[in-house]
C-alpha cells in the first residue's frame, strides 16, 4: 500500500465543562468530521472532557497512542481554567513556557491595537517546549502542534480557521464515496436482508437512518466505500432488495 492509499486515523479532544453542561452547544465536532472526511481521513472517535488535568492528560494519552492524529478544541484562551497547555504539556512530560514566536507576535498585535499586553494575554503565548504554533487569523493568539496532537481554540470561528491552516500539511487517502438511497419500509422489515447484503459487501459500511412522518415509518440507507465499484454493487442490491419488498 502506498502512502496515498493508506488512510489515516484521527481523533478529536473537546475540552469544556460548558460541553458537559449543555451551556455550549459544540459546533467543531461536525465540521471536523465533515472536513476530514474530504480529505480522506477518517475521525474514529471523539471524547468530551471537563477542564480537569487530569482527565484531559488521560484521555490524550490514550487518544494519542491509538490513532495517527488528534484535534483538541477549547481551554487555550487567557483565564484560570484555560488548562489546556497544561495538560498537554504534562501528557508529553515537556515544560510548558511562553514561545517566543508567539510572544512577539502577540506583543505587536496588541501594541497595534494600543492595548496592554496584560499577564492573562500572555498565557495564550505558553506552550510546551518544542511545539510548533498554529496560524490564527481571527484573533491572532496561536494554537500549537506537539507531536501528533493539534491543539486549537474552541470559539467555532477559530477553530474553523486554525483548522484550515492545518489541513495542507495532513496526508490525504482515498475518499469515502457515499450513496443515499430512500426506502419506503421501516427497519423491521429490511432488517434481515440488509445485513445479508452487508455480509456479501464487506468493503462498504451501509448505515440505516428511521424516519417517521407521523403515520408511518421509512428509512434511508446509505452505503459508504472508498471504492466506487463496492459501492455500486452494495447500493445496487440494495434497491433490488426494496423493489422486491414492494412487489411481495
Amino acid at each position: 500500500m502506498t502512502d496515498a492509499q493508506k488512510v489515516h486515523t484521527a481523533a478529536m479532544l473537546a475540552i469544556g465543562d460548558e460541553l458537559l453542561s449543555g451551556r455550549t452547544k459544540d459546533r467543531n465536532i461536525a465540521h471536523l468530521a465533515s472536513v476530514l472526511t474530504l480529505a480522506g481521513l477518517d475521525l474514529r472517535e471523539v471524547r468530551i472532557v471537563p477542564d480537569v488535568e487530569e482527565e484531559i492528560v488521560a484521555a490524550l494519552d490514550a487518544l494519542r497512542t491509538r490513532y495517527d492524529f488528534v484535534f483538541t478544541s477549547g481551554g487555550i484562551g487567557p483565564t484560570h481554567d484555560d488548562i489546556t497547555a497544561d495538560a498537554i504539556g504534562r501528557a508529553f512530560g515537556l515544560p510548558v513556557e511562553p514561545h517566543p514566536e508567539a510572544m512577539q507576535l502577540l506583543a505587536a498585535y496588541y501594541e497595534s491595537r494600543s492595548l496592554p499586553f496584560t499577564d492573562a494575554r500572555r498565557r495564550m503565548t505558553r506552550t510546551p517546549r518544542g511545539a510548533s504554533l498554529i496560524d490564527n487569523p481571527v484573533s491572532k493568539a496561536p494554537g500549537f502542534r506537539i507531536g501528533n496532537v493539534f491543539v486549537m481554540a474552541g470559539v467555532p470561528g477559530i477553530f474553523t480557521a486554525m483548522l484550515d491552516n492545518i489541513l495542507p500539511t495532513l496526508p490525504t487517502g482515498p475518499v469515502m464515496l457515499s450513496t443515499a438511497i430512500a426506502c419506503p419500509f421501516g427497519e423491521g422489515d429490511i432488517g434481515g436482508p440488509l445485513s445479508e447484503i452487508q455480509k456479501r459487501h464487506p468493503e462498504t459500511a451501509i448505515g440505516s437512518y428511521p424516519k417517521f412522518d407521523g403515520q408511518r415509518y421509512s428509512t434511508e440507507l446509505v452505503v459508504r466505500s472508498r471504492s466506487e465499484a463496492a459501492r455500486d454493487a452494495a447500493a445496487a442490491e440494495i434497491q433490488a432488495m426494496i423493489e422486491g419488498l414492494a412487489e411481495s
